[in-house]
Order: structure tokens, then C-alpha cells, then sequence
């Protein structure tokens, strides 16, 4: 992606069609809903966000959505997902934080194509201050200058930032030291059986570390033991994620095993 203070006027022409789809999310031409898997403070024992998660119309894989999703309509899938996510989560009665994923290349000028979540939160009166957005390290983000300003600007109107899949993607500790989100996710990867592994231990232990130097939360994903819970507890992470808890609720508010807590 070329930067937009960079782009020619050719760059912007092709660009004028894809800001025109982000106001027309209607014309996706497929449809979807959401699941919502709980984020939970085990410290505290309570519940401190819910990560919308796309889904087929009728509980259909996440890849049977996003398989569908190209550079024709990658604008308005996000556009529309965003919108869908606030309006649904207000439907649910969130009073908890709402993570929201979004896809670093559909935005071009974050001032203009947050506009559609402002309105959306205003609609369905969900606080802004109350949504969080995340972006996969997975994602081969192409300009990595753009993400960071994408991050800025969001802080600036008031809304949380988040990295997932920590450890797994393209920017890493280089996007990191560009730019510090409120929250990073561990990716389920490092946690599988960390309680064993002394490297991984070890990785998680440093990532611990420099986050509460630079004033960042940590939350470990894919949570899928007792034994995972206690090893990542142990070093200090009291956000967690994962089937321990709660599996993805279809168009609902997945509500915690109580057995997890023990």
C-alpha cells in the first residue's frame, strides 16, 4: 500500500471507488453475523471484554466468510463488519468492552473511514470508550508507517488499541517499538502447553516484561487448561482467553464456566 501523503494522482483515482463502497456497506453482496467469546480478568474473576468473532448467517466457519473477501469489497466487509459488531453488541446489552478486528489495508484515511463506528455508536448508544480495535500480526501489513498512524488516530478519538497474535506475524517487536497499544494478545501458539516448555516460558516471560515497562496490558489467548492458567497467572498475565473459559456464543454472550475459576 502506497502511503496517502505519497500517493499520485492516479493512486487516489483508484482509491476514490474504494471509499465510495465503505459508505455503501449494503452492497457487500454476502452475508454474516457474529459470535462473541468472553475476554476474563482471572484476577478479578469477571468478565473484561468480548471479541467479536465473523461468522456465517447461520454459526458457519470464520474462512467460509472470509474466503469471500477480496480487493473489491475488503472496504466494505470492514465497514460493514464494525458497524455490525457495535450494533449487535448494544442489541446483547455489552456493558463490557467490545474488541473489534480490523483489516489495516481497507483504511485509507482512518479519520474519514472511522466515521461509520462513530455513527454506529451514537445509533445504538455504545460508549465509544468501551470499543477496542485489534489487528492480527498475521496480516501482511504492507505499510507498516499507515498501521501506526491507523493506532494514533484511534487512540486520539478515544477508542482502545490492541495486537493479536503476538509473536506470530510480520511486525513484531518493530512495529512495537513504533507504536504501543493499550493491550497485546499472545498468540495461542507460545501458550499451548507453556506450563512444560521451558522455552516458551522464557519468550512469554520477556514479552511480560517489556509490556510493563512500556505501560502495556497482556492478554494470553487459546487458554485451554488449568495448568496454562496458572503458568501464565504466575507471571503476572490476568487477561485471558480460551475454551477454559468459554467457547465463541453465537449471536450471544458466552458466559463462563465457573469451574474455570477453580
Amino acid at each position: 500500500m502506497i502511503p496517502i501523503n505519497d500517493a499520485t494522482p492516479e493512486d487516489k483515482k483508484t482509491r476514490a471507488p474504494a471509499c465510495e463502497q465503505c459508505k455503501n456497506p449494503d452492497e457487500l453482496g454476502f452475508e454474516f453475523e457474529f459470535a462473541y467469546q468472553p475476554i476474563v480478568n482471572v484476577a478479578s474473576k469477571t468478565v473484561f471484554a468480548h471479541e467479536a468473532l465473523v461468522r456465517g448467517p447461520n454459526g458457519e466457519s470464520a474462512y467460509s466468510i472470509l474466503s469471500k473477501v477480496n480487493d473489491q469489497n475488503r472496504y466494505a466487509f470492514d465497514q460493514a463488519c464494525r458497524v455490525k459488531a457495535v450494533k449487535t453488541a448494544a442489541e446483547l446489552g455489552m456493558q463490557e468492552l467490545l474488541s473489534i478486528n480490523f483489516l489495516p489495508n481497507a483504511v485509507y484515511r482512518p479519520e474519514a473511514c472511522i466515521r461509520t463506528t462513530l455513527e454506529a455508536a451514537r445509533k445504538y448508544n455504545f460508549p465509544t470508550e468501551n470499543i477496542i480495535f485489534e489487528v492480527t500480526e498475521g496480516e501482511r501489513v504492507l505499510d507498516r508507517p499507515h498501521l501506526v498512524n491507523i493506532f494514533s488516530e484511534y487512540r486520539r478519538m478515544g477508542f482502545r488499541t490492541a495486537i493479536d497474535d503476538f509473536g506470530a506475524g510480520y511486525a513484531g517487536l518493530n512495529l512495537l517499538a513504533e507504536y504501543q497499544p493499550h493491550i497485546i494478545k499472545i498468540d495461542m501458539d507460545l501458550v499451548r502447553d507453556i506450563d512444560q516448555l521451558k522455552a516458551k516460558q522464557a519468550i512469554v516471560e520477556g514479552i511480560v516484561l517489556i509490556c510493563k515497562k512500556l505501560g502495556i496490558d497482556v492478554l494470553a489467548e487459546g487458554i485451554e487448561n488449568k495448568a496454562e492458567r496458572d503458568f501464565l497467572k504466575s507471571v503476572g498475565i490476568d487477561l485471558m482467553q480460551g475454551y477454559l473459559f468459554c467457547k465463541p456464543a453465537f449471536k450471544a454472550l458466552g458466559k463462563i464456566d465457573e469451574d474455570a475459576w477453580v
